[in-house]
């Protein structure tokens, strides 16, 4: 069996950026869910990206929770979420009791439609918030979709866990609403194994965040809590961890930009293959390099090519209001996730590949042509 090559894995810097911070973790006894590596990754990621404000939380999940509940998101109120994108994004609709509305992408930017979203507004006009999603470090068309949901005057969520890196006219995704959410788990451009970050313009409401991912353990001698809380708080050592990654950041956008230059020049001239979308004023991070197949190679012809020599890649997200948990709950839009989905291929995107093993992808590919 020839060596395994992944989609997207942790990549470790070769400095060793990492291992001093876990380190002095160590040697310091901070084992918890606080200390120096927290409070450094905080602030250094949110001068990274340009937010006044982050809280270090386990998850990005765990961000896309504290964001909603820091909108004033609660039983029965509306959000607007992509249907194209990881389950993640919706679920915290739930947790919060909420009603999720999904909304369909279009073809300029796989996310989410503003005309979709213009046509939800009108059907829905009391709504809490907006969920966007800039998939697979693709920018959302984030002018009109600002434009909109200020017009409306709602609450505006952006989920850039895949997006870390991307900018959308020279200014980094996550940044442009009111709240927005990072991921570092182990397949996101840089990774703490587990792992996510709430960024905000509002310190206030962060501080809030942090102590509802405390347990809200109220400011008293003994155990006090007036509002319900959450175990949400990052580890130190795993805050370790993203201080180093958040290193070689950079490093790895470049690394992601080769990579798609590469499948690009390679495949872009078979019959029936489009690569994802291409916009001037989008700086894409290119997490995953994804095609779409319009011709007689279907995408579970290139899957199955692709495990037979042990090399992973992945369908484009299931559409949210097609997944059975959700299916009760609205949709907006026509048929362009669909589309995305039956037609899309994630292909191997890990910035440890080496030029050799980006052949052996392509020449695989090729082959199905031939």
């Amino acid at each position: 069996m020839k060596e395994r090559i992944f989609l997207s894995s942790p990549h470790m810097s070769d400095e060793g950026y990492e291992m001093q911070y876990i380190k002095e973790a160590f040697d310091t006894n901070w084992i918890a869910p606080l200390g120096e590596n927290v409070n450094g990754f905080e602030s250094e990621l949110a001068e990274k990206v340009g937010s006044k404000a982050a809280a270090a939380l386990s998850s990005g999940t765990a961000a896309i929770h504290l964001a909603l509940k820091a909108a004033d998101v609660g039983e029965g109120d509306i959000v607007f979420c992509p249907t194209l994108t990881f389950s993640a994004t919706a679920n915290p609709i739930i947790y919060q009791n909420a009603i999720p509305v999904f909304i369909d992408s279009d073809f300029e930017t796989w996310n989410m439609s503003p005309k979709a979203l213009e046509e939800a507004f009108e059907k829905y006009p009391e709504v809490k918030a907006v969920i966007v999603v800039h998939l697979y470090g693709l920018s959302a068309d984030m002018d009109k979709i600002m434009d909109i949901c200020k017009k409306h005057n709602v609450a505006v969520i952006e989920d850039a866990a895949e997006s870390l890196g991307t900018y959308y006219k020279g200014k980094h995704t996550g940044t442009f609403g009111d709240y927005g959410i990072f991921s570092f788990n182990g397949n996101k451009i840089i990774t703490t194994s587990g792992g996510g970050m709430l960024v905000s313009d509002n310190p206030e409401r962060i501080a809030k965040a942090r102590f509802w991912a405390t347990q809200s353990r109220d400011q008293a001698r003994h155990y006090q809590h007036s509002e319900l809380g959450f175990n949400y708080r990052m580890s130190n050592v795993v805050a370790g961890i993203g201080r180093g990654q958040l290193k070689v950041l950079d490093q790895r956008v470049e690394k992601k930009r080769y990579i798609f230059d590469f499948y690009k020049r390679e495949l872009g001239g078979l019959e029936g293959v489009e690569f994802m979308p291409s916009n001037e004023w989008d700086e894409p991070n290119y997490w995953l390099s994804s095609i779409v197949l319009t011709g007689k190679v279907r995408p579970l012809d290139i899957f199955d090519a692709l495990e037979a020599e042990n090399i992973e890649s992945r369908p484009v997200w299931k559409p949210m209001h097609l997944q059975p948990f959700f299916e009760k709950h609205d949709f907006v839009g026509t048929d362009v996730s669909e589309k995305l989905f039956e037609n899309g291929v994630c292909l191997p995107s890990d910035t440890k590949m080496t030029d050799e093993e980006l052949n052996r992808v392509v020449e695989i590919i090729k082959g199905l042509w031939r």
